[in-house]
């Protein structure tokens, strides 16, 4: 069993006062694990606070405004788990009058929580005994036994939890479910393992073997694909830009943006003229399988002009945003940048 050594571990060298370690209600623990999901501790902390702070208890999110969710996690990125984050609450208030649930089944049904986010939950909150095989779990226990494959295949993850549920302990589960995450991303990280500080390195397979490198072997590269948008700055007297919600689903699932059109001509669909507006340098955005090219063009709007149906959203969905006094909506990190940027150029337009 690693479970003595990573306790041992973990009393002198983990990590023990991150906001969500210091009041472990399942709804803190449970906002603090989505928001983990592919996303370092440090850039956590400051979205944990002020997300707390606006929304202190599960109905308070569950009540939210969507745009105002989605607001105070933009720059987090991945926005289907804010948006999962708010119709769990919503359906916890439903379905369990408000109250976290507490048995494994309800909590796996809740949008956006699997396997190993739910047993982080229980584990970390109420100590019951669910083992938990996340990024770093994962690695952990690739590289310690010497398990090959690749992360989705179905052999390797089967195997891998068969693992993770032998190896949890009976007694201290929720220390032990913290210090095998902290392992993994302190000390067992992705690249540069910090094998000499380990406290599980003596028995270490991909140590013995000088496998670190190897295990867990990576996931199959996909070919980046590359997209050009142009996003229409359709902007009044008083700097304020108009602006379309986009869809639920896709990426940027709910936040408002410009209009995206195909090329300046397709823009014109939408404000007569566009074509010969400011062409703004471009911005570059990575998304996991494919890499956005951003053409900002800037166009003043005439007089009487009113917006119509095109680009991303309606017409009906839309709204005027004035970057010198911003609405609190959701908006991709990108986009925010950009909006921010635009009073001093458009001041040096006139």
């Amino acid at each position: 069993m690693i479970a003595p050594a990573l306790l041992a571990w973990h009393a002198r060298h983990g990590r023990h006062d991150l906001p969500w370690q210091q009041d472990r209600s399942a709804y803190r623990v449970w906002v603090s694990e989505v928001m983990l999901q592919q996303t370092q501790v440090a850039t956590v902390i400051p979205y944990f606070l002020r997300f707390l702070a606006r929304f202190p208890d599960l109905r308070s999110l569950a009540e939210a405004p969507t745009d105002e969710v989605l607001h105070l996690w933009s720059g987090l990125g991945y926005y289907a788990r804010a948006r999962n984050l708010q119709r769990a609450a919503q359906q916890v208030v439903a379905e369990h009058g408000g109250m976290f649930p507490t048995r494994f089944p309800d909590v796996e049904a809740l949008p956006g929580i699997g396997r190993s986010t739910a047993g982080a939950i229980l584990a970390i909150s109420t100590g019951q005994r669910h083992a938990i095989v996340d990024g770093n779990v994962r690695r952990v226990l690739a590289r310690l036994f010497g398990i090959d494959g690749r992360p989705g295949e179905r052999a390797f993850e089967h195997h891998l939890w068969q693992v993770a549920e032998r190896e949890t302990p009976v007694e201290q589960v929720a220390t032990y479910t913290q210090a095998i995450m902290d392992l993994g991303a302190t000390l067992c990280t992705r690249r540069n393992p910090n094998c000499l500080q380990c406290p599980l390195s003596p028995a270490c397979v991909a140590r013995a073997t000088g496998r670190q490198q190897e295990l867990p072997a990576s996931r199959k590269a996909l070919k980046r694909r590359q997209r050009e948008v142009v996003m229409l700055l359709a902007h009044r007297e008083d700097g304020s830009v108009w602006l379309a919600k986009r869809p639920s689903t896709g990426i940027w699932g709910g936040l408002w943006s410009p209009p995206e059109f195909a090329n300046h001509a397709a823009a014109e669909t939408l404000l007569p003229g566009a074509a010969d507006g400011l062409q703004l340098p471009a911005v570059e955005h990575a998304f996991t399988h494919f890499d956005l090219r951003i053409l900002p063009l800037l166009a003043a709007i005439p007089d009487g002009w009113a917006p119509a149906a095109g680009g991303v959203g309606e017409a009906s969905d839309g709204l005027w945003y004035n970057p010198r006094h911003p609405a609190r909506v959701g908006l991709p990190a990108p986009v925010a940048s950009l909006l921010a940027a635009l009073p001093d150029i458009i001041e040096a337009q006139e």
